[in-house]
């Protein structure tokens, strides 16, 4: 499992140039990685209220799905902060991702109950997902 870090739910700060820099070297999207096949990974991410998950990079296809309702934050790379309400069974698709057109950030759990998501990333280099994405 991925450690998760408790955060102080005072006002939020933007994310630092170091951080940036971890997050670009970070691709553990999830708090434990299921299964990892040659053209794709499937992770788990759960974090309890007041959690986060490090600063992390999203350079390849992928998808997510929330199984919980709940509320969270997210610190970009560009300086955003977005505050996010989930509701279960919600899912979201970026297929266009690339090393060129990566983002990275970072998500902390603001509600009062586990947030809990399943996430499948695709290597777009394997053929049988390149097909999957034409």
């Amino acid at each position: 499992m991925m450690p998760t870090t408790p955060v102080d739910p005072v006002k939020p700060s933007a994310m630092t140039l170091g951080e940036h820099d971890l997050a670009t070297a970070n691709d553990h999207i999830g708090t434990q990685l299921v299964l990892d096949t040659e053209g794709m990974r499937v992770w788990h991410l759960r974090l309890k209220p007041g959690e986060a998950l490090a600063v992390h990079r999203h350079d390849r296809p992928y998808f997510w799905t929330v199984l919980t309702d709940g509320r969270a934050r997210s610190r970009y790379g560009n300086g955003d902060i977005v505050d996010i309400a989930y509701r279960a069974g919600e899912t979201r698709h970026f297929g266009d991702l690339t090393t060129e057109s990566a983002f990275v950030h970072d998500l902390t759990n603001t509600g009062e109950t586990e947030l809990v998501f399943v996430t499948v990333e695709f290597d777009p280099r394997r053929p049988s997902v390149q097909m999957m994405f034409e």
